[in-house]
């Protein structure tokens, strides 16, 4: 099982997977992965099968890659496919 993805990697597949930018909505409205949907990390944690398929898998990011690394152990612990974007969407901004 992939639990981290280098940007460079992602680019590669980006279009055809699920992302999820765990940022606060005002960070998402400014700019974001392409294809990204936005569900805060407090949102995702407190419901998670509120907006996650067991039999899926998605791409998580935050800001720096400091904090989705988190969320995708406390996501997998609970049974989700997740995989954590290595150094988040600055990396990304720097790649892309």
């Amino acid at each position: 099982m992939l639990f981290n993805i280098k940007i460079a990697d992602f680019l590669k597949i980006q279009n055809d997977v699920n992302i999820i930018d765990i940022r606060i909505i005002e960070n998402f409205n400014r700019s974001h992965i392409p294809n990204a949907k936005n569900i805060p990390m407090d949102n995702l944690l407190a419901n998670p099968h509120k907006y996650l398929d067991f039999h899926k898998t998605y791409y998580i990011y935050c800001q720096r890659g400091l904090v989705s690394p988190r969320v995708c152990n406390t996501l997998r612990n609970k049974g989700f496919n997740v995989v954590n974007i290595l150094g988040g969407y600055e990396e990304y901004i720097l790649n892309k």
